[in-house]
This record gives C-alpha cells, structure tokens and sequence, in this order.
C-alpha cells in the first residue's frame, strides 16, 4: 500500500514538474517570440543573365568585341566564299582532269580547307578569351554594385539564382540602374 502510495507521489510530482516546464518554456517563447519577429531576415535576389544582357556596359563590352574582331570575321567569311567556289570549281573540272592534276588540285583544296578550318578555330578561341575578360570585369563590377546595395540596404542574404521568388525581393532593376550611371 506504502509503494503505490508512493508511486502515486512520485508521478505526480513528475507530473507537476513537467507541468511547471512546459509553463515556463510557453512564457520563454511568447516574450522571445515578438523580439525573434523584429529581426527580420531580409533576401534579394538579382538575375545575373539580364545583368549581362541589358546593362549599358555589357552593350558597350559587346560592340567593343564586334568592332576588334569584324576584320578578322571578315577574313574568315571571304576565305570560306574561296574555299567553296574552289571546291566548286574542282567538283566541276575534275571529270576532264589528268589523274596527276586532279590529286594535285585534291591536296591544294585539303591544305586550304585545314588553313580554313584552324583560322577559324583561332578566330573562336581569340573571341571567347576576349569575351570572357570583359564579361569577368563587368560580373566584378555587378558584385561591388551587389555588396553596395547590400550594405546600405541592410540585406542579410543575396541570392543569384533561384527557381521562385516573390518579385518585391528582386533587386536586379536596382542593380541595372547602378551599372548603367556608375564610370
């Protein structure tokens, strides 16, 4: 009878125990709630795409790299009229050709076409070399632009890409307008 009584006394004691904690813990979170509230976490988010493609700058990187490289795109486009009139020519005179004339005029058209084919290749590789070093210049210039509305407007996290966002959080607009005033 001791026992029971005892064990009675036990989870009830138990149980006020847990009752007090629980009560505590609820006055804890409802004086804590509000201030966890006024911290706010605040996100932007910024599309690095319309960035590269609508900002002054990006523009004015683009016709730079039209206008150093028209000349050689020009050579390339002239050379490949050549190479397929000459291929044409071959394909036409060839049937009355000597066995020895036509091999001959075969290699010129191959060496032609490899010359082609590695001007291009240089051509594609210049252009890309270039078009990488200005675009990283204008994606270190986006980043400074970024950190700066970042740090005026108190954002806690920006982001670059994401699949949704409410468009109250984009900054890109913000960002676009700074590019296109900042020298």
């Amino acid at each position: 009878m001791r026992k029971s009584f005892a064990l009675k006394e036990t989870r009830s004691m138990a149980s006020m125990w847990r009752g007090c904690l629980i009560a505590a813990c609820s006055v804890v979170l409802s004086v804590a709630a509000p201030f966890a509230a006024a911290q706010e976490f605040k996100i932007g988010v910024v599309n690095p795409d319309r960035l590269l493609r609508e900002s002054t700058p990006a523009r004015a990187a683009l016709q730079k790299l039209e206008g150093e490289f028209s000349k050689r795109q020009k050579e390339m486009e002239d050379m490949g009229t050549r190479l397929k009139a000459t291929a044409e020519r071959f394909e036409k005179d060839a049937p009355v050709m000597t066995e020895n004339d036509r091999a001959r005029r075969q290699r010129e058209l191959a060496e032609l076409d490899r010359e082609f084919q590695r001007k291009r290749r240089e051509l594609s590789e210049d252009l890309n070399q270039r078009r990488n070093e200005e675009m990283q210049g204008l994606v270190e210039r986006s980043n400074r632009i970024i950190r700066q509305i970042a740090e005026q407007e108190k954002y806690d996290l920006i982001v670059q890409e994401a699949v949704y966002f409410n468009p109250r959080i984009d900054i890109t607009e913000r960002v676009l307008r700074a590019l296109n005033t900042a020298r």
